[in-house]
């Protein structure tokens, strides 16, 4: 059912507007808004760190900034380029390659190379086949170095790369031992890096649809225990092979493995994502707010925003206020680490929460309350596929699902945007 008409149906307001909080403007040229917990100088900054926001924004010069800042504090930080734009190796001052490279102290950075990364996943199924026979040699005769980059297969190599530096899927007592202790990614687009954080959450449901038709079709029930064996033991999920296993074991497994992921993800203090914009460009600050609330789309918990801007410029003082509650501070324009100033230091180490909620439930009054920053109701689609039991929100070329508490359960009656929220109404 398209319920979108709601939203541009008259309506009574349903909830007052949210108070705003005011914000106070730090000179010369720094704009801080702050939530969370206070920040100790010794807290650490999150496991990976990305940045988003529209292209020639500063997402580059923000991650080689926080690279160098990480390093500086004595952490192991490895910078990851997904991009085979050069600015990177400008502005480190190195030539990356396409495994790490030392460009200073504590500091290093490799580029994703997709031809060179299929390689080796390619020889493992290799070796798995060989053992269990499944292709009778044809994976064997085929040549890594002959096969070129498909659309599509670009998505996977950030999941490869930074699997193997973070350790997500070792044990706890494998993955202690750390090679760095900052992973900065710098994706190659913000479009692209929203796909893989909310990757996890659509996993779910691509997997239910597939163990059905691998356990409840007769040509699943043939095929799937060879296929899902030889793909288990070729990833090597926590280092194991599949011999001696079932295949429910195995599912339960993988499950168990996107469950763990979308756990890390949630944890502000393993991952940190921020939004960028450039102060001087209208259209870069407007496409922040659209990549935050695309953020809160793909599942995924901003901690903060940075925005560049001259040192001779006047800060733009709406700018706090656009971002409120999210932490916001100035970037200088140059990649000097003796620049950063001591919000943006405190910024880019915190592992507080910035509390704000994506989604908010009144049980009273049957409202569900929807915090999507950056769009307007002429954008927001309202389906119910399953009764009343959720709802599925989609905005451009991304969808949510808002799983609906036991109490609230039902079909929508009205919908209106209020303050940057979009307050449904159940009945």
């Amino acid at each position: 059912m398209d319920l979108s008409i709601l939203l541009s149906s008259p309506l009574n307001p349903l909830i007052g507007n949210p108070r705003r909080r005011s914000r106070k403007l730090y000179p010369p040229f720094v704009t801080m808004a702050t939530s969370g917990d206070s920040i100790s100088a010794q807290s650490k900054p999150p496991k990976l760190v990305t940045f988003i926001g529209k292209g020639g924004s500063g997402k580059t010069t923000a991650s080689v900034l926080a690279s160098k800042y990480y390093a500086s504090e004595g952490l192991r930080t490895c910078l990851v380029v997904h991009s085979q734009d050069p600015t990177v190796e400008l502005l480190m001052g190195c030539r990356l390659q396409n495994t790490p490279t030392e460009c200073g102290t504590n500091l290093f950075a490799f580029k994703l190379e997709t031809s060179k990364m299929i390689l080796e996943p390619l020889e493992r199924l290799k070796k798995v086949d060989a053992s269990l026979n499944l292709t009778q040699g044809i994976l064997e005769r085929i040549v890594g170095e002959e096969l070129g980059v498909l659309p599509g297969m670009d998505s996977f190599a950030p999941v490869l790369a930074l699997q193997n530096l973070i350790n997500l899927f070792s044990k706890e007592k494998e993955s202690s031992n750390k090679e760095y202790d900052v992973v900065v990614f710098d994706g190659i687009s913000s479009e692209e890096t929203l796909r893989l954080l909310g990757s996890t959450e659509r996993a779910r449901s691509y997997l239910k649809y597939v163990k059905d038709l691998a356990e409840k079709t007769d040509i699943g029930r043939l095929t799937s225990p060879s296929i899902i064996k030889l793909v288990y033991d070729a990833v090597k999920m926590h280092g194991r092979r599949s011999e001696g296993k079932t295949s429910s074991e195995i599912w339960s497994e993988i499950e168990g493995l996107i469950e763990k992921t979308s756990l890390w993800l949630t944890n502000h203090k393993n991952f940190g994502c921020y939004i960028v914009m450039d102060l001087t460009q209208l259209t870069s600050v407007s496409a922040a707010l659209r990549y935050w609330g695309c953020a809160i789309q793909a599942g995924t918990h901003v901690s903060g925003a940075f925005g560049f801007l001259p040192q001779l410029s006047s800060v733009e003082k709406g700018a706090s206020e656009k971002f409120s509650p999210l932490p916001f501070s100035i970037l200088p324009l140059d990649s000097s680490v003796d620049s950063l100033n001591s919000s943006a230091k405190e910024l880019l180490r915190s592992t507080s929460q910035c509390k704000y909620s994506s989604v908010c439930f009144d049980a009273k009054e049957k409202l569900v309350t929807l915090f999507m920053p950056g769009f307007d109701k002429s954008e927001v689609k309202l389906f119910q596929y399953r009764g009343g039991l959720e709802l599925l929100v989609e905005v451009g070329d991304q969808r949510r699902i808002i799983k609906l508490p036991g109490n609230m359960q039902g079909k929508v009656a009205a919908a209106k945007f209020v303050d940057r929220n979009l307050i449904v109404k159940l009945r």
